[in-house]
């Protein structure tokens, strides 16, 4: 017998060579192989007699093997293996190709069962079989045909066949562990219990059948996510936070040197943190709003209450360029105030001392952020480097927080032993319903979803090659009116050089279609001091186009650019996409974009569809979801997470009976002291909390 740990190569039958096959596919241990599920079901439970088949349908026929030869042709010399099988109705002859080893099989006077299609070709009529089986007595199970057969995701030398077969071995000799759900959900939801719903997945009789142990097993994913959750959320109230109280009198002033109203919205968001701010715990929000709906106004404000508390502010953004941003718009906001801003990135030190701005030593800098001289510092991942210390933390602000790693977030909260910055984290991409309820369960989250008036709806087409003419004459028109544009080139296999090549072919066919325009190229191989000369230079109107790779997608804030021309548009992901078109829309002008794309992929046309008619970013979220997965929102190099785990995430309904139970669980018995069994897989999966923390 085997229990869920026995290695796979004491299984009889799974040699050296099945073991570094099964290795590949992530398959170590017995448990490994009951939880290979299947990707999809071949159906073949429709057993027909010869007489009735039909052409170029998946049929399943039973009979007796009447002859049977193999043969090797002449001209391209590959074997055949020729049957003739009956049964009560007819005659029909089946054709396995290069297969020679069938007639050690299969003998005359054999009982077979086949699932296949018959193929009718130049006058000729044969069956030509996907699967079949021998027959040796009436009752016997059918496991490779006349049933669902479940297809498994394979490598070289490890057929979907030879997986079920030890998958099979393994159900019937497995000594199974205690279900780690309780019984009382079991039974609440009608669910099958452990080995009924392995079976049943891998083994079903109906697909019915395997898609309720589907459900099973993704509700089982989902409920042991959420307890991991809330039990880290548990913990993360015990901590302490520092107290940031509200001084109306500093917010009115701030508020009336603004030149634009908050929406109500923006109110609401602002309101919820100022409440976090005050409890004397560590604040976890998340700020989500579309782009250009005032995100980064409410995050000063939040930043501006920090400081007249005497505690210092850390901002991180993606990129050096915003960071820049950032650190100009901070400047001009604060400009009658008492507060001093720092600049730190990897090339640069930057202090903004009662409005005057000066370049410093990086030394000096830490000297100063140090010593409480620097209020907020704004900057990109350098502001996680161990000489980086500040005296009295009070918030984290991090902009685009999904593009950060863990350890580069996490690395800012360590500070004070008693005492957790709070953190405010903002985002473009909103969160989809289901994944706000689990994976970021222990965030609260504040919405901004209605933008400034007078922003009218940014116009989306897809330009088509023939179209292309036409699209620069517009260009050029829009250029006269005094519009800016941009033009981004296409991710090419993740390489910087290649991406660069890609800018500079496209600076030269340009220059070609418009000479009497100016062109200037933006691209991460640039220096920082180039790059902010370009910027400048755009933003200062004296560049026409703008070409560049995709590191203008985060924030970047160009109002008179009302053009964005997206070449390779099939090659980004959609909320890329939705990020690259809020580069323009910032003004008072009508604004465009359009996708350049040459691909006959049916999904990806129907990813630059959705563009075109989504209304907003959240609804952007769900959609994108559907289409890419959770992967596409964790980040996929950080994401790691379990397949069944992500596909679970996409199912709402099942999050919600999920969360509901892991919170009713813990409110009984907090620390699973009566659940020894979810106990320990909650122990045994926490390094969940390291992909989506």
């Amino acid at each position: 017998m085997f229990d869920f740990q026995t290695p796979i190569q004491l299984i009889p039958g799974i040699g050296q060579q099945y073991q570094k096959k099964f290795k590949k596919l992530g398959i170590e241990t017995v448990r490994d192989l009951l939880f290979y599920f299947p990707f999809r079901y071949e159906d073949f439970s429709q057993i027909k007699k010869i007489a009735e088949i039909i052409p170029n349908e998946i049929n399943t026929i039973e009979g007796k093997i009447i002859q049977i030869k193999t043969f090797k042709t002449f001209k391209k010399k590959f074997f055949i293996t020729e049957a003739i099988v009956e049964d009560e109705t007819d005659q029909i002859k089946v054709i396995w190709f290069n297969q020679p080893y069938l007639t050690k099989n299969l003998k005359t006077n054999d009982f077979i069962s086949i699932a296949g299609k018959l193929v009718e070709d130049k006058n000729k009529c044969y069956f030509l079989p996907s699967h079949y089986e021998k027959i040796t007595n009436l009752n016997q199970e059918h496991r490779e045909t006349g049933g669902l057969i479940p297809v498994y995701s394979e490598t070289e030398g490890l057929t979907s066949r030879t997986i079920r077969f030890f998958i099979k071995k393994c159900l019937k000799e497995t000594r199974f562990p205690v279900d780690p759900l309780p019984h009382s959900i079991i039974k609440k939801y009608n669910l099958p219990e452990l080995k009924s719903a392995l079976k049943a997945i891998h083994f079903p009789n109906s697909l019915s059948e395997a898609k309720i142990a589907k459900k099973r097993f993704l509700f089982e994913d989902v409920f042991i996510l959420e307890l991991i959750i809330l039990i880290q959320r548990q913990k993360m109230k015990q901590a302490k936070g520092f107290l940031i109280k509200t001084k109306m009198d500093v917010l009115e002033k701030f508020s009336q040197e603004l030149n634009f109203q908050l929406t109500d919205d923006q109110k609401k968001a602002l309101v919820d943190i100022l409440k976090d701010l005050q409890k004397g715990k560590p604040m976890n929000r998340l700020l989500q709003g579309d782009v250009g709906s005032g995100k980064t106004v409410v995050a000063v404000m939040a930043a501006l209450m920090t400081v007249v508390n005497n505690y210092q502010v850390a901002f991180m953004v993606p990129t050096e360029i915003l960071a820049k941003q950032h650190f100009q718009n901070f400047s001009q906001l604060f400009k009658n105030f008492d507060i001093n801003i720092g600049l730190l990135t990897s090339n640069d030190a930057q202090i903004n001392f009662l409005g005057l701005i000066s370049k410093v030593k990086k030394s000096d800098f830490l000297k100063d952020c140090f010593n409480q001289k620097i209020d907020i510092i704004i900057g990109t991942h350098a502001l996680i480097q161990k000489n980086v210390k500040f005296k009295n933390l009070g918030l984290i602000i991090i902009d685009e927080q999904h593009r950060f790693g863990i350890k580069q977030r996490k690395a800012l909260l360590v500070t004070k032993k008693d005492y957790i910055p709070h953190l405010l984290s903002m985002t473009a991409t909103p969160i989809p319903r289901s994944l706000a309820l689990s994976l970021w369960g222990d965030l609260d989250i504040s919405s901004i979803k209605e933008l400034p008036k007078n922003r009218q709806p940014i116009i989306t087409k897809i330009i088509l090659p023939h179209q292309r003419e036409k699209l620069y004459q517009f260009i050029k028109t829009e250029i006269k009116k005094g519009r800016q544009v941009f033009v981004i080139c296409p991710l090419i296999n993740d390489s910087i050089k290649l991406e660069v090549k890609s800018v500079n072919q496209e600076y030269e066919k340009l220059k070609e279609i418009f000479p009497e325009l100016r062109i200037g190229i933006l691209h991460g191989k640039l220096k920082s001091a180039d790059k902010e000369k370009i910027m400048k230079e755009f933003l200062n109107k004296k560049i026409d186009i703008l070409i560049s790779t995709s590191v203008v997608e985060v924030g970047i804030d160009i109002p008179n650019a009302s053009i964005i021309l997206i070449e390779g548009a099939e090659r980004f992901g959609l909320a890329q996409l939705y990020q690259f078109r809020g580069r323009v829309g910032r003004g008072f002008y009508q604004s465009y974009c359009f996708l350049l794309s040459e691909t006959n992929n049916i999904n990806s046309k129907k990813r630059l569809e959705s563009l075109i008619k989504v209304k907003n970013a959240f609804e952007l979220s769900e959609i994108d979801l559907q289409m890419r997965g959770p992967g596409e929102f964790l980040g996929t190099k950080q994401s790691g997470m379990p397949d069944n785990l992500m596909e679970a995430l996409k199912h709402l309904e099942i999050v919600q009976l999920a969360k509901k139970e892991a919170e009713e669980i813990l409110s009984i018995d907090p620390h699973l002291e009566s659940h020894r069994l979810l106990k320990e897989k909650v122990e045994n999966q926490k390094e969940i909390l390291e992909i989506i923390n």
